[in-house]
């Protein structure tokens, strides 16, 4: 007999990160043989029945899809979405849409650049969980300059609901890398001001969120890179599939992290 909690299980099934499987087994989604389901508790899939929303667990895919899109603005950032004209999964190619991928952490409807896909649940919380502190960089643009007292704040803290929420790093961004951005992105309406902004943490809307605070709300959100991973080649609504050597790179950022605490 082979136990794992139960977590892992659900997301060797591809159908959630391991902190998306803590989301659906708080929200009672989970059962396991008949019973509601328990965060943390030891599993044998083999013999037990696990069902979400009443439906057997997929069995774990015997190879996982990984794949970057640069998602454009007024796209959603979920599998499906009743209410959305248009979702992620509508701009993956047939080979990728027939998967059971999921976004890697979102970008919200009005961010746009690189969002991670997959249906491999431990990758996935290794690249999204804040324990692993994997850096997220992002490009910014503001209708006014930052002030310096602005920037103190910024690092120093900006206190949010789910505690201090702080930038690793804030830098300005160059002329020619703004133009080096515009090339895989849909132009800019009118001009701005654009900063270069490094998180660790993923709170959602975080980097607005802090921004609005200090009174400059951002105008243009570009995620440019995780981990390794740089947005490079995409245009805007591309999409391809990561090469073995760039999923292990992303993988071995989180362990680096981990391994330096």
């Amino acid at each position: 007999m082979t136990r794992e909690r139960l977590q892992k299980v659900i997301a060797s099934s591809g159908v959630a990160s391991r902190r998306g499987a803590e989301e659906l087994i708080r929200a009672g989604r989970i059962t396991v043989d008949g019973r509601p389901a328990v965060i943390g508790e030891q599993v044998d899939s083999e013999v037990e029945i696990i069902t979400l929303d009443g439906r057997l667990l997929p069995e774990a895919p015997r190879s996982h899809s990984y794949w970057a899109l640069n998602k454009p603005a007024g796209v959603v950032s979920t599998v499906r979405d009743r209410h959305a004209y248009r979702t992620v999964m509508d701009l993956l190619p047939p080979e990728a849409a027939s998967s059971r991928l999921y976004p890697v952490g979102r970008l919200d409807e009005l961010s746009e650049g690189l969002l991670l896909l997959t249906d491999d649940g431990a990758w996935a919380d290794l690249v999204l969980h804040p324990r692993y502190m994997v850096e997220r960089e992002y490009v910014i643009g503001l209708d006014r300059s930052i002030t310096k007292a602005q920037r103190t704040a910024l690092q120093t803290g900006i206190e949010l609901e789910e505690g201090l929420a702080r930038v690793a790093r804030l830098e300005d961004v160059t002329p020619a890398e703004v133009r080096q951005l515009e090339a895989v992105l849909q132009p800019p309406h009118r001009e701005l001001r654009w900063y270069r902004v490094i998180l660790t943490q993923g709170w959602k809307r975080q980097i607005r969120r802090m921004f609005e605070v200090i009174g400059q709300p951002v105008s243009r959100l570009v995620r440019v890179r995780v981990g390794s991973f740089k947005l490079t080649d995409l245009r805007a609504g591309e999409s391809r599939r990561l090469k073995m050597h760039e999923v292990r790179q992303l993988a071995a950022c989180a362990h680096r992290e981990t391994s330096e605490e």
